[in-house]
């Protein structure tokens, strides 16, 4: 039997393998056997289906969205980072300035959505259920219904994750990386698909930093590491403290 691939020739037959799926041959006119692919093998198959597929969903989305001037932001980050609140306080100072639109992502509930209704913008809450992502094909059918009125600006708030969403292109005009103070300074290291992707990123809760062992430092050495040049924000959202450069950089993409 041979030893590889139990597959009952003797050990000295001429064998050609490939655990993918490909025959592979024995003696001249003898059988052909198809292996099985391995569990990896499907698994790298299917995902690269997946991300075929979405990327397909990803350039007509952002054909649409070009197609009526509108900016579109990613936003990715952490469970708790302060998204959602960064959110409200934006919506809150661009009312009455910016058109804005939300479309915004979680396993289950609404409750984010909730949070950012009647702040004069159009809210879209997506469950993802056990998708630990939004992906594009979904973010697509609700553009039509959230950014289809004059929008300029779409806030895209992603599932709480810093690895699964930096993956799938939704067809934004970029994406913007949240990190809160209190997860620590090394974070862009450690999770750089994400920061070294992500042209902007955020550092939030900027109140809570006399309370905790941050290094401002540290954290923009990282940062730079792994992206040169990107645009970094550093505000407090609750209090206001650097808001404003936020806000102004906002007003400036929507022309």
């Amino acid at each position: 039997m041979c030893k590889d691939c139990g597959c009952g020739e003797t050990p000295h037959h001429r064998h050609h393998h490939d655990h993918g799926g490909v025959p592979h041959s024995h003696e001249p006119g003898g059988p052909v056997h198809v292996h099985p692919p391995s569990d990896a093998v499907l698994k790298e198959s299917v995902e690269r289906s997946l991300l075929a597929d979405n990327d397909e969903s990803a350039a007509k989305n952002r054909k649409w969205m070009e197609a009526r001037g509108i900016t579109a932001l990613n936003i990715i980050s952490s469970p708790g980072s302060g998204k959602t609140t960064l959110l409200e306080k934006t919506l809150d100072r661009l009312r009455g300035r910016i058109k804005c639109a939300v479309i915004t992502g979680d396993q289950r509930t609404d409750h984010d959505a909730r949070r950012l209704e009647g702040r004069g913008a159009p809210v879209i809450q997506i469950e993802t259920f056990n998708a630990c992502h939004l992906d594009a094909r979904r973010v697509g059918e609700c553009l039509p219904r959230v950014a289809d009125d004059g929008a300029r600006l779409l806030f895209i708030e992603n599932v709480g994750n810093l690895v699964c969403p930096a993956a799938f292109d939704l067809g934004e005009s970029f994406k913007v990386a949240l990190l809160s103070v209190t997860e620590g300074e090394d974070k862009p290291a450690k999770y750089p698909a994400l920061f070294s992707s992500a042209p902007v990123t955020v550092l939030t809760k900027l109140d809570l930093v006399p309370h905790l062992d941050w290094d401002s430092a540290t954290c923009l050495m990282w940062l730079r590491k792994t992206h040169p040049g990107a645009f970094v924000f550093q505000l407090s959202a609750r209090t206001g403290e650097g808001m404003d450069a936020w806000i102004d950089y906002l007003a400036g993409l929507a022309g």
